[in-house]
């Protein structure tokens, strides 16, 4: 079997059978045709599940070519525009909000350290749910989670049954950690800090693409991301680039890109917002695209304010507020300021988000709500938080992380999750490896406006 993951059309097709139902679009006669042929509709959970002999194969194409070609609803893209002035149009009032400017190069240095610091925490277990997550935690004697992941005491079935990433463990547990090891959560941030040094504030989205080809390693980009790829050296552009053959669209790739676009417009997130539209067109579409919005637009406060509400506010000022992606922050949010416990909390969003594949958006975003109004901003909660919820751990407790360490700044990060960085961030993007922290944040500020 290949191993050239989320590319291979057969699974393209079990996922694009999710994505469409989600949509609102008829898939009844493509999935009879497909489970008569011997195809299998479940979706795989990784980037490779079923590839088939060539017949199959050729199905799955033709497939997801008649897939392609039908339209979402127009109720669903009436309350869900990809157009960024129809986005606009969407918002009661324009957003527009002030903070508490203090130390704008701490907060930078804070955010940066934040988000690696959160994605660090959340690498050894990415993959496993979150009663997995919860077994080992508790076979160890370290439940809740309030500390980076260990393999000291841990029983050796516990191990077999919930092993660690296994592209991550060697450098992100605990008794490992020697700075920040590569991460796609990270090298997105580092290309976005490129294409606004070489480009200026006025980057186009065929900026970003070329950025791609140009910097970043297609074996380093995973699913909506590595589709945009492949469309990209088969020469399609925005927005064709989200749309053909991608059934990963709204999942949570582009939100991983977003924060910043948000570091360089304190307390702008509509700004803010706009440029990660920008950068999010190239492979996502509504939801997907919303979440890059939102999480720029938090950023964009986060480095001005003290008050994470003020920060949640923002992020749901710029989407459209009729949205799945709306409902989903409000959901989060709903369930932290709930009188449930952390675990009835996120056991209700658990149940609520079930049907979504753990990298989808709506779902994670739910849980980024959640862990930050509950942590109340606090950076060490907030990121356990977000990493207790399981799903794609290491992307929130990123965005997590990289929220509460802009509102805290560098001087108010607890040692303890900053000092294993050790001011060094592994990276495959040219000139980047080993750069460190300080450096990172010190050309953010030259970007300010």
């Amino acid at each position: 079997m290949s191993g050239l993951t989320w590319v291979q059309a057969p699974d393209l097709l079990a996922h694009e059978i999710v994505a469409s139902v989600g949509e609102g679009k008829e898939v009844d006669d493509v999935r009879r045709r497909w489970l008569a042929a011997g195809g299998q509709e479940d979706a795989p959970r990784d980037g490779l599940g079923q590839e088939g002999d060539h017949a199959l194969r050729s199905l799955a194409e033709d497939l997801l070519r008649e897939l392609d070609r039908r339209d979402p609803p127009a109720a669903l893209t009436r309350l869900e525009p990809d157009d960024l002035a129809a986005i606009e149009a969407t918002r009661p009032v324009p957003p527009g909000h002030t903070g508490l400017v203090g130390d704008l190069d701490d907060r930078l240095l804070g955010a940066w350290l934040g988000r690696a610091a959160g994605c660090l925490l959340g690498k050894p277990v990415e993959k496993i749910p979150r009663h997995g997550i919860r077994e080992i935690l508790t076979s160890q004697g370290r439940w809740p989670l309030a500390d980076w992941f260990t393999a000291a005491g841990l029983p050796p079935d516990v191990a077999a049954r919930w092993p660690w990433n296994r592209r991550s463990a060697s450098t992100s547990l605990a008794e490992n950690i020697a700075g920040m090891p590569e991460d796609d959560d990270l090298n997105f941030a580092l290309l976005a800090l490129r294409v606004l040094e070489a480009h200026g504030r006025d980057f186009t989205t065929d900026d970003v693409a070329a950025a791609w080809l140009a910097d970043l390693p297609a074996g380093r980009v995973f699913t909506a991301e590595r589709v945009a790829y492949r469309n990209l050296l088969l020469g399609e552009s925005a927005p064709r680039t989200a749309t053909v053959r991608n059934p990963y669209r709204e999942w949570i790739g582009a939100q991983i890109r977003a924060d910043v676009y948000g570091w360089v417009n304190p307390g702008e997130p509509a700004t803010a917002a706009a440029f990660a539209w920008r950068d999010a067109r190239l492979s996502h579409v509504r939801s997907g695209v919303y979440g890059a919005m939102c999480v720029a637009a938090m950023c964009a406060q986060a480095v001005v304010s003290d008050d994470v509400d003020d920060v949640l506010e923002a992020g749901q000022s710029v989407v459209p507020p009729q949205s799945r992606y709306a409902e989903a922050l409000s959901a989060g949010i709903e369930a932290a300021r709930s009188d449930r416990d952390d675990e009835q909390a996120l056991d209700a969003l658990g149940d609520r988000f079930a049907h979504l594949h753990w990298v989808h958006v709506l779902n994670n975003a739910a849980l980024m709500a959640f862990a930050l109004a509950r942590s109340e901003g606090d950076f060490g909660t907030a990121i356990c938080l977000a990493v207790t919820g399981g799903w794609d751990t290491d992307s929130v407790g990123a965005t997590v992380g990289s929220v509460c360490g802009a509102l805290a700044g560098a001087h108010r990060l607890p040692e303890r999750w900053v000092a294993p960085l050790d001011n060094r961030l592994a990276s495959s993007m040219p000139g980047c490896d080993g750069i460190g922290f300080d450096e990172l944040a010190a050309r953010t500020a030259r970007l300010l406006p």
